[in-house]
């Protein structure tokens, strides 16, 4: 029928032993134990499949089954768990609310399945899973791609999975199981996270290298009053933080243009299309010619931390991989970030 069929995509995670009795009580609390929805890896990998293609008949070439056979699966499913997990429609299919929590879950259970039986079948002495870290520094350098290397030596049978994004994005894919860990602001974290402190960071204001600013060693807020602003989007913790410090000296900063990548705002920064805040991890390379930057005044700092869910256990793997991950920091020291006196965090 014309379907380019490839394998749904699976956010592979590192395994922590369960079994889906637990996992699933974790996340229906308010079911009593024996109420639980008694499902199957057949039915789980069927909602990753709708999830993934948004269209019963693809899925259902990919499953090799009837496309009225995985309609009845899904179905029950939804009848079982008492929650609609697709939208449907004429012309598409889209995953609800309760749904995405759903296919979180359901990667996760398949995955900690997949991996555990296969750990036990092999009987392999060697450590085997996948790690998931999402992060909000750039993981883009020689010094991390060498910590990798160093772990990877240690626990060969592990595969690592980066994703990289801004703060909200970090605390999701953590909550949600997409990452196992995160590497993000250890500010005014959830009561369910964890955060074990690695640095701090303040913001910069960054500028053509020919602005009258480069005069300057620090910036103050005020100085930014007229200044064109370009900024991350508004739900952003970086473009939150300044718009408050705004706020309270009784003015509002000008953003004429909102990116969502920091390449993007660099490049715009050097075309003079205005101005940039950002968190002094992300300011210009010393030997940047063309933008550099300033610290901004008068601003908080902001401690970086390892986040994880509080009820997550760890095992030798993932903390060895967190190890790895201090000494990166405590070693290179990413462009702005200062090591934290302070080395852990429990809130």
């Amino acid at each position: 029928m014309g379907f380019s069929l490839r394998p749904p995509r699976l956010c592979v995670r590192f395994l922590i032993p369960s079994s889906l009795t637990a996992l699933l009580y974790l996340t229906y609390t308010t079911m009593a134990l024996t109420d639980l929805p008694d499902l199957s890896s057949r039915q789980l990998r069927a909602v990753l499949a709708v999830a993934e293609y948004r269209s019963f008949i693809a899925a259902a070439a990919y499953l090799k089954v009837s496309q009225p056979a995985l309609t009845r699966t899904i179905k029950q499913i939804e009848n079982d768990v008492g929650v609609e997990l697709f939208s449907r429609t004429t012309r598409q299919v889209s995953t609800t609310p309760a749904g995405k929590e759903f296919v979180a879950l359901a990667e996760r259970l398949l995955n900690d399945l997949e991996i555990g039986i296969g750990n036990l079948q092999k009987h392999n002495e060697h450590q085997r899973g996948r790690i998931a870290v999402s992060s909000v520094l750039s993981l883009a350098s020689e010094s991390f791609a060498a910590l990798l290397l160093r772990y990877r030596t240690q626990y060969p049978g592990m595969e690592i999975q980066l994703r990289e994004g801004m703060q909200d994005n970090i605390l999701d894919d953590v909550r949600s199981g997409a990452a196992d860990i995160g590497i993000g602001y250890a500010n005014d974290l959830p009561e369910y996270f964890l955060a074990d402190a690695i640095g701090v960071e303040a913001l910069h204001v960054v500028f053509p290298a020919k602005s009258a600013f480069a005069s300057h060693k620090k910036i103050a807020i005020t100085a930014l009053r007229d200044a064109p602003i370009v900024s991350y989007p508004a739900d952003a913790r970086t473009r939150r933080l300044v718009d408050s410090v705004a706020a309270a000296n009784k003015f509002s900063l000008r953003h004429v243009v909102t990116v969502n990548r920091l390449s993007t705002l660099m490049s715009l920064v050097r075309s003079e299309v205005g101005l940039a805040i950002v968190p002094s991890s992300e300011r210009p390379l010393p030997n940047d010619r063309q933008i550099t930057s300033r610290p901004l005044a008068g601003t908080p700092i902001s401690r970086i931390g390892i986040l994880r869910l509080r009820d997550r256990e760890l095992n030798a793997a993932m903390i060895a991989l967190i190890a790895s991950i201090k000494e990166w920091i405590r070693e290179s020291k990413p462009s702005g970030l200062r090591h934290a006196r302070r080395t852990a965090d429990r809130r």
